[in-house]
């Protein structure tokens, strides 16, 4: 599996809100897509709906973050 966030990508986030709020709605957008995947699998396994209550609720966090972030830069 390729990496998704670099190292490089990190450090720069952390001097550059732009760049964060980009890196930021990115990953909720990858995360949003594969959540999507999971539903549409239509698996009833209990190991299947802790992973989806755990991506929503990371997704959450994040869209959070995302907020925060915009309104620190219009600030």
């Amino acid at each position: 599996m390729s990496e998704l966030v670099s190292e490089q990508d990190l450090a720069r986030a952390r001097s550059d809100a732009a760049f964060r709020q980009q890196l930021l709605a990115g990953n909720l957008e990858r995360l949003l897509q594969a959540l999507k995947q999971m539903r549409k699998a239509d698996d009833p396994s209990p190991q299947s709906a802790r992973q989806l209550r755990e991506g929503v609720e990371l997704a959450v966090k994040l869209a959070d973050r995302l907020q925060a972030t915009a309104q620190s830069r219009s600030a």
